[in-house]
Parts: structure tokens; sequence; C-alpha cells
């Protein structure tokens, strides 16, 4: 069963850029039918995974303020920070 907590870990995996764009959205499309994912009365995991699986049509796409508000729905707050490299 697939939890708002998977949905975000996935989430986050492609923002680190351990997921690729394809991955997430074949990983969100192939959950949202099966069915395999938990939901509740807001529909909250079924909505996350529609966004998720439509990111890579170019007309709708995946923004920043994308992954904040599904983030945000799912639970979490997204942050950025920056690391000075040599």
């Amino acid at each position: 069963m697939v939890t708002k907590k998977i949905i975000g870990d996935q989430l986050l995996a492609y923002l680190q850029h351990r997921l690729s764009l394809n991955e997430l959205t074949d990983w969100a499309e192939n959950t949202l039918m099966n069915g395999g994912y938990e939901d509740d009365a807001l529909h909250t995991s079924r909505n996350a995974l529609a966004k998720l699986g439509l990111a890579d049509v170019k007309v709708f796409g995946l923004e920043w303020k994308d992954c904040e508000s599904i983030m945000a729905d799912l639970g979490y707050k997204l942050e950025v920070s920056a690391l000075e490299v040599a």
C-alpha cells in the first residue's frame, strides 16, 4: 500500500536527482492505475499521484511551486539549502 510518506519520498528523490522525471511519472501512473494507495476524504494521495503522473506532459510540467504544493498537501514543507563547493 502506497502511503502519503512514500509519495513524498518519491517526489523528494526526484528533487534530489535520485529519480528521473520519467521514472517518477511512470511510478505515479502505475500506482494510480493499480489503485494500491491509501487515500483520505480529500483524495490527497490520488490527486498527488495524478499531478505527478502528468508531469512529463509539456503542457502540465512540474515546477517548484507544484512540488511545494504537492508536498504541503502530503503534510511536508520543502526547504532549500546550498552547500559551497570548492
